[in-house]
């Protein structure tokens, strides 16, 4: 992979000496921690000491787009299920709502609710399974805790065995509501062209409204877990609204009539840096709004707002880098449309100053409000009478062609777009994953978190950590994030002797075109 930055173009040609004092200037960490797929870290630093610049790599890459092409399109949500085995029920659902789209079918109301009902306890679950499991262990544990001890087994020795007891059960048994209904957990089988496969019985309605119930007795719990720990200690709220974890930009999610975030359906919503309702639009209109940028040094690609244009790395309004995620999705609402959620959003947002917030690690607090909306989601689906109606499909007889199905997956808005023949052969797929959208923002996030946590050359396993929470933050997936571009993947490898200096160079660019250099 090519990494065009000026130091180390230094350091190719420079002498063993400048070499190696550039060596003592450069700071990786790799892998990175706590989080789905892989990435790493490098950071520059300055003769003084100071970060020069920081880059968020992504060097995977996976090919889902490309292996879609030939496929049958009612196979998709299986397909891409497979992406990820932490949030394979988000791409199985939008890839389902996609198919919809593709045969132009409307599923019934039932179906409908059985969908909404499975998404919202994944939902609950993956939120818990990031609050406890990897982003908590910053706040519970603290940021500058030993390694060894940031992890769930840490969290568990600060609140105890029987709170671990409880995260693990509530977890367990969102997941029997997902494998009850969608027959697998990790990779769902509901999702047809027009409906699903199974109905909910009378019997299944009662166990899920019982656990339901006890979901949303657990976020609760876990929003007071969130004030004592994390609000209770300047610390952690000094940390979170200090300027090294901020940055104005715009925000998305997936809307209701009302503004309200809405997990499985809904209009596109993005306000502005300020507030205000900058577009609104259907999920079928994203081209007119999104547009995907590259750069050398990641195979990600820098999602933007087409309309405003690609400004290079910086926030504001002039911008068109743009955050999803929880943050984003409660910045983009007018309200929530539970009412404990409610009050809860409205504590987050007095407290930290009205709206939007713009502070990245208030992430895991929007979080935790949008745990507390899914368990009461999942029980109002739970306990309607519709839910049981056994006409769960609409059996396709339109010719397929193109369409395109979105949710708001855990890390933000999740878009799959599939153009197929009249046989309904997948002739091309499009993936726009949260982290995708999420990517532009995140660069910027740990760049500034380095430059305003190093200094003089002091860096510490603590000060690394708080570096890594700027990504942290967003709950990254980067196996989800990282497709083929049309034609191949440009690769520069590089052959170096004993002391560094370059021997050979090959370059294959985009087009697949080899060169010697």
């Amino acid at each position: 992979m090519s990494e065009e930055m000026t130091t180390q173009e230094a350091w190719r040609q420079g002498s063993a000496g400048a070499q190696a004092a550039y060596a003592r200037r450069r700071i990786t960490v790799d892998p990175i921690t706590r989080l789905e797929g892989h990435g790493k870290i490098d950071i520059f630093l300055d003769e003084a000491g100071d970060v020069e610049r920081a880059y968020f790599q992504v060097p995977e890459l996976r090919g889902f787009e490309k292996f879609a092409e030939g496929r049958p399109v009612e196979d998709m949500p299986q397909i891409t299920s497979r992406i990820c085995g932490v949030c394979p029920t988000a791409h199985h659902m939008a890839g389902t709502k996609a198919v919809d789209a593709v045969f132009r079918v409307d599923p019934p109301p039932a179906a409908k609710k059985i969908r909404e009902l499975v998404y919202s306890a994944f939902m609950a679950e993956d939120h818990a399974l990031h609050f406890y499991f990897l982003g908590g262990p910053d706040f519970v544990v603290g940021p500058e805790a030993p390694a060894a001890q940031r992890n769930i087994l840490g969290v568990i020795g600060v609140v105890g065995a029987e709170v671990g007891k409880r995260v693990i059960t509530m977890r367990r048994r969102l997941r029997e509501v997902i494998t009850s209904v969608g027959g697998r957990v990790i990779h769902p089988v509901l999702g047809l062209p027009g409906g699903v496969a199974k109905r909910v019985t009378p019997e299944m309605q009662a166990e899920i409204k019982a656990t339901a119930d006890d979901a949303v007795d657990f976020a609760r719990f876990t929003l007071d877990t969130f004030r004592g720990v994390v609000l209770k200690n300047q610390a952690y709220v000094d940390l979170i609204l200090s300027d090294a974890f901020t940055h104005r930009t715009y925000y998305m999610g997936l809307m209701d009539d009302r503004n309200r975030p809405n997990f499985y359906d809904g209009l596109i919503r993005v306000v502005a840096p300020e507030g205000g309702e900058w577009a609104k639009f259907p999920a079928a209109g994203y081209l007119e709004h999104v547009a995907e940028h590259v750069e050398p040094w990641s195979y990600v690609k820098f999602c933007y707002l087409k309309q405003v244009g690609w400004n290079g790395f910086k926030d504001g309004a002039d911008s068109g880098i743009y955050s999803v995620a929880p943050l984003a999705r409660l910045n983009a609402a007018d309200g929530m449309a539970t009412p404990l959620a409610q009050e809860a959003y409205e504590e987050m947002y007095s407290t930290l100053g009205g709206k939007p917030v713009h502070h990245t690690l208030a992430n895991h607090w929007a979080r935790v409000v949008e745990l507390l909306y899914a368990a009461e989601r999942l029980q109002e689906l739970a306990g309607d009478p519709e839910l049981v109606d056994p006409n769960v499909r609409t059996i396709p007889t339109e010719t397929p062609s193109e369409g395109v199905g979105v949710v708001e997956a855990p890390r933000g808005t999740l878009l799959h777009h599939y153009k197929t023949d009249a046989r309904g052969v997948v002739t091309q797929a499009n993936l726009i994953v949260a982290t995708q959208n999420n990517s532009a923002r995140m660069a910027m996030s740990v760049e500034k978190a380095a430059k305003g946590l190093i200094s003089k050359g002091v860096v510490s396993d603590g000060i690394l950590n708080k570096v890594e929470m700027a990504f942290r933050a967003y709950d990254p997936c980067h196996a989800c994030a990282t497709h083929s571009l049309p034609g191949s993947m440009p690769l520069v490898v590089e052959v170096r002797g004993a002391g560094g200096e370059t021997l050979s160079r090959l370059r294959r660019d985009s087009d697949g075109s080899l060169h010697r250099e």
